[in-house]
């Protein structure tokens, strides 16, 4: 790690972030210029025009992002005055993050509501945004400024179709709950800088080594830190808002929350203790160990009882996040490398899954599981890519998943906490039965009498052809996936 003052290059860096603020500007100007289709009732019909636009243009940041602003593995310099840090860790998820951006923009094409307006799309890029700040930040500032641009974001888009009650009563509960528990954690980042007179997250790291601060006292701002992250991954006892959000929430909002926001968390989590907090992890680590177990086994637990998919997947992400927090936990290289990856296979699948939840919606009306019946006859690659994004969610080989899982397992066992690898698989083992449950709906249950097929667009048919290969490829080819988080969690421990 290095600290050098404002250079040119250092513009390389942000070109990601530079290129969305421009991509949200176009969107903005286009949606005004672009009128609305209108039918012979007069009726506006969708311009799928600014959601190709969305996510041709994330896509194509993604590309420039590749070109011209990958750091170098363990290189980790500190830019802009000390209020990023430029280094692997950071790029791989950004990349992540503006991915699942990408995606959620093609599978919002067809969404009543949301499909065709403009500030929908804008808001997206500006989430997206957000998140990378997140998870690119070495200061408090800049980085709580972060999370409130998501957050800001994130409350809009849940209600974003404010004449749904679902919708409205889903951006009101995310509201509440999430500056609620930023708030918590802005206190935290203010005892911080009290106690240590730092705003920058190594300098902070500096102070508490020497050990000025008292136990107590970082024990208390830890637990604040922590209501702040474990709300943004849903993360037990902080999950409370996720079913119905997830549930209420346009659905191609709930994938991107449940994916990104994800990965944005376990950066946050990642950056902010493992710099700041590395040399008192004996303070921490029992909580956040503890903190895994539960949210995995409770996630899994709650998950069982589910009729409604969106709430189904929305207790599998609390699970989830279970998973990647063992991996966390363990501390080491490989931990930090199979949190990386886990997160990379679990937005591939999870996106894979809510754009099937999205098409069947859009056909039958419905989220409940029991009207998945018979969905192999009615759609057959519809219900293959299904079977595949849930036995990846289960952990199934040769799936992404399956590599996902044995990566974090490997991670705890290696760092001796052989007890929460155990944990782990047997709550692996629940887990599988109730995404068995969901596909034998799908493949053995017959389909109700006077249904049809189901229409699978051309761009969805695009979208859901990349996560499947994606999931595939992370799992029949994951070594130099894997290597790629291994290098990147290097300059870490």
């Amino acid at each position: 790690m290095s600290f050098s003052s404002f250079q040119p290059g250092h513009l390389l860096a942000i070109l990601p972030e530079m290129a969305l603020v421009v991509l949200a500007g176009l969107v903005m100007a286009l949606d005004l210029a672009l009128p609305d289709r209108g039918d012979r009732a007069g009726i506006k019909k969708p311009r799928p025009r600014l959601g190709h636009i969305t996510a041709a243009g994330l896509f194509i940041v993604i590309v420039l992002g590749l070109l011209f602003s990958r750091p170098s593995a363990g290189s980790g310099e500190l830019i802009f005055g000390g209020m990023l840090r430029d280094d692997l860790m950071a790029f791989v998820l950004r990349m992540m993050i503006i991915f699942a951006g990408g995606m959620t923009a093609l599978l919002s094409l067809d969404v009543e509501d949301v499909g065709h307006r403009g500030d929908y799309y804008a808001i997206l890029i500006a989430s997206v945004i957000g998140m990378n700040f997140m998870v690119f930040s070495a200061d408090l500032i800049m980085l709580y400024l972060a999370v409130e641009t998501t957050g800001i974001a994130g409350y809009v888009l849940t209600g974003f179709v404010h004449r749904d009650d679902k919708s409205a009563e889903a951006g009101l509960k995310y509201f509440l709950f999430g500056a609620t528990a930023s708030h918590v954690m802005l206190f935290g980042f203010t005892l911080l800088y009290g106690f240590t007179g730092e705003t920058n997250l190594y300098a902070i790291a500096r102070v508490l080594a020497s050990g000025q601060i008292s136990t107590l006292a970082i024990a208390m701002i830890s637990v604040l830190v922590v209501v702040g992250i474990g709300f943004k991954v849903a993360a037990v006892p902080f999950h409370f808002w996720t079913p119905d959000v997830y549930e209420g929430a346009p659905t191609p909002v709930t994938a991107f929350v449940s994916t990104a926001s994800k990965a944005a968390g376990f950066g946050m989590l990642i950056r902010v203790f493992l710099a700041s907090f590395s040399t008192s992890s004996d303070i921490w680590l029992p909580m956040l160990i503890a903190i895994a177990a539960v949210t995995m086994t409770l996630g899994n637990l709650v998950a069982l009882a589910q009729r409604n998919i969106k709430r189904l997947l929305a207790y599998s992400s609390i699970a989830h996040a279970g998973y990647a927090l063992v991996a966390f936990v363990a501390l080491s290289e490989l931990g930090i490398a199979a949190t990386l990856f886990y997160l990379m296979t679990y937005v591939l699948t999870n996106l894979a899954a809510f754009a099937i939840v999205i098409l069947f919606a859009r056909a039958a009306g419905s989220d409940e599981i029991e009207d998945y019946a018979g969905l192999s006859r009615r759609s057959p690659y519809l219900a293959l890519a299904m079977l595949v994004a849930f036995l990846s969610l289960a952990g199934m080989p040769p799936l992404a998943g399956f590599f996902g899982k044995v990566y974090v397992f490997a991670a705890a066992v290696k760092s001796g906490l052989i007890w929460l690898a155990f944990l782990g698989v047997l709550n692996a083992i629940v887990g599988l039965y109730y995404y068995l449950v969901v596909l034998k709906v799908v493949y053995i249950h017959p389909a109700p009498e006077g249904v049809g097929r189901i229409e699978v667009p051309v761009t969805y048919r695009f979208a859901l052809a990349v996560l499947v290969v994606g999931i595939l490829l992370l799992g029949t080819v994951s070594g130099p996936w894997f290597t790629l988080a291994l290098r990147a969690a290097q300059a870490w421990l």
